[in-house]
């Protein structure tokens, strides 16, 4: 009988399906939130239909980067997509808001799957010069998902029902499991040691706070105590959980793996830039309605040079990596995004719309160059049976970044804003809001649009500014990587 062999090529479909599912999630639900809130009246709980499913794939990636070194990649994989979509199934069939939040908890904890496996999956696959080229096809998924989701998340509900944004993973998730199911071959791998439950236990609390905190400071007005209560939390389950790796016979996440410069630097260098790139694509969309008055599908094509410019970036990542040190890929990423990241903050108020395509190329092949950097060099510092823990925390960190700058982000544009409505009596914050939704613009008195527009614009100025010190701090984290290439 013949010995069966994985198909690369339909491997590789499968992992792309599956990271776009996931990619797409977000941004869809984001699309019918309102006709959600209308049918289940859960106005109050409606931003823990977002946070809840952040907060349960950040705790679960680090849990499967771990598992797939231990148990084998296909079968944690299969578990994670049928998590996934179980969850999607029953949250398609939710009658109450506070169901649909349980069962979004439940597809976050099988998208954790996802993309460190993915990555894991490709690592195994590919040789070290091919694997940048199929990391880059995958991430370029979110930048596609951001474009596509909106367009597709309004055909559902429209022609549809709500229900079906989540129902629509089921086809979806059944065929990939088969396809990883049949065409991933794989050795059968036993357990060879214990699993770290203490460690699983305690980076979920520690997550959980950090995520929380996240949250709140996003919130207005802060409420202290609570904050105070997750930094505490957060500090001590940190301490308690080094005190247990250090101690564990087979750690979830080994603290060796940071005694690797490269391996921190890049991982640092990726929650930095991943924070920029959510101020790029949350952010420009703003411009493009609010202050030059286009649709909401003008607003998305605006950003979608970046995602074909980060399929390419990631070509030459490949070709690069054979030849120059990572820290100088990153350099090179870094000009790139520096150069899209100035063009951004002195674009005057009157800058066309075709400009911001030429920004978002630019940024685009820097992202590229960047992320898939720092993926593929995390691999590749760590031993094979460690690249799932890796690729994991490679995934955490990005997470993590886009996590902490969410709030940030939140509360530079908020203050902002705020500012400017205070400094212009005839002007309020319901009118910005009204501003930046084309279909609400069109209804606002004329002689307020310039200065409703100008109080935008320093706004928008503002979190360009912030999101420019990232690319800042990435540099300077770079330059703390001196380790001469073996």
């Amino acid at each position: 009988m013949e010995k069966r062999v994985t198909n690369v090529r339909v491997v590789t479909i499968a992992l792309f399906i599956a990271t776009f599912m996931s990619a797409v999630e977000g941004t869809i639900v984001a699309t019918a939130m309102p006709t959600i809130v209308g049918d289940l009246h859960g106005v109050a709980l409606m931003n823990w239909v977002f946070s809840i499913f952040l907060l349960t794939n950040a705790i679960a990636t680090p849990i499967y980067g771990k598992l797939a070194d231990q148990l084998g990649r296909k079968r944690v994989f299969i578990f994670g997509l049928i998590v996934f979509t179980v969850g999607s199934m029953f949250s398609g069939m939710s009658d109450r808001m506070i169901t649909l939040i349980i069962w979004r908890a439940v597809q976050g904890v099988g998208a954790g799957v996802i993309m460190p496996v993915s990555f894991t999956i490709v690592a195994d696959l590919y040789p070290f010069e091919r694997r940048a080229d199929v990391v880059g096809l995958l991430g370029s998924a979110w930048g596609i998902a951001s474009i596509v989701a909106p367009l597709l998340g309004g055909f559902i509900v429209d022609q549809l029902s709500w229900h079906w944004i989540f129902f629509v993973n089921v086809p979806i998730g059944l065929v990939t499991i088969g396809l990883i199911w049949w065409f991933l071959v794989e050795p059968v791998t036993k357990r060879t040691s214990r699993i770290d439950y203490g460690g699983v236990v305690l980076i979920a609390v520690v997550l959980l706070a950090i995520m929380y905190l996240f949250q709140l400071l996003g919130e207005q007005p802060l409420n202290w105590a609570l904050i105070a209560g997750c930094i505490v939390v957060a500090a001590v389950g940190l301490v308690w959980f080094i005190h247990q790796e250090r101690r564990a016979v087979d750690p979830i996440i080994p603290l060796a793996m940071f005694k690797q410069r490269t391996f921190v630097t890049q991982n640092l260098i990726a929650a930095l830039i991943s924070g920029f790139i959510f101020a790029y694509e949350v952010y420009l969309p703003d411009w493009t309605q609010g202050i030059l008055g286009l649709p909401a599908t003008m607003a998305g094509f605006a950003i979608t040079p970046s995602s074909i410019m980060w399929i390419i970036g990631s070509f030459w990542t490949g070709k690069l990596l054979v030849k120059f040190r990572p820290q100088l890929i990153t350099y090179l990423s870094l000009i790139f995004i520096g150069i899209g990241s100035l063009a951004s903050i002195v674009a005057p108020i009157t800058t066309p719309f075709w400009l911001f395509f030429i920004i978002s190329g630019v940024l685009g092949i820097g992202f590229g160059l960047c992320i898939t950097n720092a993926s593929v060099t995390v691999q590749n510092e760590v031993a094979n049976d460690q690249i799932g823990v890796a690729s994991s925390f490679n995934t955490l960190s990005r997470t993590l970044g886009q996590t902490l700058m969410i709030s940030v982000f939140g509360i530079v544009m908020n203050t902002s804003m705020s500012h400017g409505v205070a400094t212009h009596p005839q002007t309020s914050l319901k009118l910005m809001n009204e501003l930046i939704n084309p279909q609400t613009a069109k209804h606002l008195a004329a002689h307020l649009l310039p200065q409703l527009k100008e109080i935008l614009y320093g706004a928008l100025h503002n979190v360009f500014l912030v999101a420019a010190l990232l690319v800042v701090a990435a540099a300077v984290v770079n330059w703390l990587d001196h380790r001469p290439r073996a």
